[in-house]
């Protein structure tokens, strides 16, 4: 039986590595694939014996790695904590056993893998190992596991693996008639185990697969970059000569800098005999607002500091309304700020004149604007 369990996993194994190399696997590290994991159960006679009554708890760690999605090997460590039925120990650890298995994942094997774990897999195990029992009738045994995991890849990236693992534990050592596969020197096991699944080099914590390419996909992908160098080649000619166009543009910069522009000067006609004061008046009205007296101030001011200056204060409308009562309007503003001027700044009279303008709009591009009175300086 284990002759064939045995010859089974060659050929499982055998037909795994062709299967892969069949599909376009990533090409994987030696330092990718590793994975750790911790377990717990229990083991007990598998005959001439009450399972239930003589159970062996038991727990252990591995530690192995994935060769391709469907063949791996895993290095098993336990350690039993009761030893009815097989002996009797004295110790805490009453015996340990080292399992060297290889793995073969039945569900990548005949359902191929697909880039990814799938949530749920079957995996055989089947492999030799050592077994020592501790205390005064220390003994070390040749033993041989076979075993299936029933496991569930958890997670997003699939990084972690819970398994449920029946399996069947041979000892070698205690044969009759070379029966090295006998079932009355065997033990039962079922163990619960957790495995961590470390990162790889690309990216993930599992094999990856690739986008295979025929012949055709090629030579277009070849005729792809030789456009593009082409194309690059264009475009860094262009650049090139683009720099010579910059290089004699700035040529031809630095030499008109040096060249002293001819200047037109134009003489500007100034009227000096306006002075730049002026009393804006509110539609229809002809007294001076407190906001304006500001200008009046000014020109007061003025004709302080040039006691032998006249003054031409012109009123003007905006060109509302009636044309007489405009012109009468005008002369009431100019009449107003003359009045403002002689009362209250004490400018004489005789320095005054005023004039109503009417109607204009020719002064500002404002119509409100031409509301207003300016001044004229009649000694300039």
């Amino acid at each position: 039986m284990m002759k064939k369990t045995l010859l089974m996993f060659a050929v499982a194994a055998m037909t795994s590595m062709t299967a892969s190399a069949q599909t376009a696997i990533v090409e994987s590290t030696s330092c990718d694939n590793w994975f750790f994991g911790i377990e717990g159960g229990a083991a007990t006679k598998t005959t001439h014996n009450a399972l239930l009554k003589n159970v062996n708890p038991l727990a252990g760690i591995r530690f192995g790695r994935f060769f391709t999605p469907s063949v791996g090997l895993t290095i098993e460590g336990s350690a039993f904590f009761r030893d009815r039925q097989f002996g009797e120990s004295e110790t805490f650890v009453r015996a340990s056993n080292v399992n060297i298995l290889g793995t073969v994942n039945l569900s990548n094997w005949f359902g191929g893998y697909k880039g990814a774990p799938r949530p749920f897999e079957v995996i055989a195990l089947a492999g030799p190992g050592w077994n020592h029992i501790f205390g005064k009738d220390a003994s070390n045994d040749i033993t041989a596991k076979v075993a299936i995991d029933f496991a569930f890849n958890l997670g997003k990236k699939r990084a972690w693996q819970l398994y449920l693992e029946p399996g069947i534990d041979f000892n070698l050592d205690h044969f009759a008639n070379h029966s090295y596969f006998n079932i009355n020197n065997s033990a039962l096991q079922l163990l619960v185990g957790l495995n961590y699944k470390f990162k790889n080099s690309n990216g993930t914590h599992n094999f990856v697969t690739g986008v295979l390419r025929d012949q055709s996909e090629i030579d277009k992908l070849n005729a792809s970059i030789n456009d593009l160098r082409a194309a690059n080649d264009a475009q860094a000619k262009q650049m090139s000569n683009d720099a010579k166009t910059i290089q004699q543009l700035k040529s031809e910069l630095a030499a008109a800098k040096n060249v002293k522009p001819v200047q037109n000067i134009v003489k500007q006609v100034v009227n000096n005999n306006v002075l730049q004061p002026t009393v804006i008046f509110g539609l229809g009205k002809s007294t001076v607002d407190a906001a304006q007296m500001a200008s009046v101030a000014m020109v007061a001011k003025y004709m302080k500091n040039h006691p032998n200056a006249r003054l031409l204060i012109k009123g003007y409308a905006s060109p509302e309304g009636n044309p007489e009562l405009n012109q009468k309007l005008s002369e009431k503003r100019a009449q107003s700020v003359m009045d403002v001027l002689v009362k209250r700044y004490g400018v004489a009279a005789n320095r005054l004149e005023i004039k109503g303008m009417g109607a204009t709009d020719e002064l500002f591009d404002e119509i409100d604007f031409n509301r207003v009175a300016t001044f004229t300086d009649l000694t300039k």
